[in-house]
């Protein structure tokens, strides 16, 4: 059973938009959360849920004997959604600030564990140039940002890193493949030539159809502006590229073609990619 997105959440919820927002971003989109009154009995319902269900199945189906590696990397996957991470460089936290050896290996099947309980997707790395993945590093998102919440003790309710997750899961529910781009460009500072690389959050691909998708919490300044579009202005075709923010704003295409969407217009029509 997936998670209810944003738009299926907001059918069964009682309140404002803006309330069903706050509670989407801090319990997820379990269907029992929307039955539950309290908060405590919502935070009681998902640490019980991920301890005794996820982790639990997770030791047992794959014989783990020594589980606090497990329960480690889970932390440290929901500390750092929407950053590049892989094994190797996980491998290297655990061992200077853990002070914990543990192979990359390892690491690599626990992830792996998590992949296959509905846990935690990955986003690889596309060269959109180059046409092509970068292996060398990836990112992870839940699938449920209740369960992530869950696993960072309720301690970092950040918007704009759970804004970002949501929207991956909402291109990934419409059955998108959702990947993180990569641009690379030659630009001119002074007498040199310097290789710049600018990331693109998303990447979805559907048969022919692909969009280019930033989530912005805010861009209230002409620098942030920039800087979310830096990226978009350097993909050399003509697929569509979406910034998604925050602010409810009536949504238009810019001077750059660049569409500009608001949140809630986004994740509540099917059709918001295609304006």
């Amino acid at each position: 059973m997936q998670p209810f997105t944003f738009a299926e959440f907001l059918q069964g919820y009682h309140g404002s938009r803006e309330d069903a927002w706050g509670e989407y971003i801090e319990f997820g989109g379990l269907p029992q959360i929307l039955s539950l009154p309290s908060r405590q009995e919502k935070i009681a319902y998902l640490d019980n849920l991920l301890s005794t269900v996820y982790l639990a199945d997770l030791i047992e189906r794959n014989k783990i004997r020594d589980d606090s590696g497990l329960r480690d990397l889970l932390r440290i996957l929901s500390s750092s959604i929407g950053s590049p991470s892989n094994p190797s460089r996980i491998s290297k936290t655990f061992d200077s600030v853990e002070k914990r050896k543990i192979a990359s290996e390892t690491l690599s099947r626990y992830i792996t564990y998590m992949e296959e309980a509905f846990l935690i997707s990955e986003a690889l790395r596309y060269d959109v140039k180059g046409r092509k993945y970068i292996g060398t590093e990836t990112k992870y998102y839940f699938s449920d940002v209740g369960l992530r919440n869950s696993a960072t003790g309720f301690r970092q309710i950040e918007e704009n890193h759970l804004m970002e997750n949501i929207i991956y899961n909402e291109l990934k529910a419409r059955g998108f493949n959702v990947d993180v781009g990569m641009v690379e460009t030659q630009e001119r500072d002074g007498e040199k030539m310097l290789r710049k690389r600018y990331e693109v959050d998303f990447v979805a691909n559907q048969g022919s159809r692909r969009y280019y998708v930033q989530s912005a919490l805010r861009m209230d300044t002409p620098e942030k502006e920039q800087q979310e579009k830096n990226s978009l202005n350097h993909i050399p075709d003509s697929f569509r590229k979406i910034i998604i923010t925050r602010d409810q704003i009536v949504p238009y295409h810019d001077d750059d073609g660049v569409l500009r969407i608001g949140l809630f217009d986004f994740l509540l029509s099917g059709q918001s990619l295609d304006i």
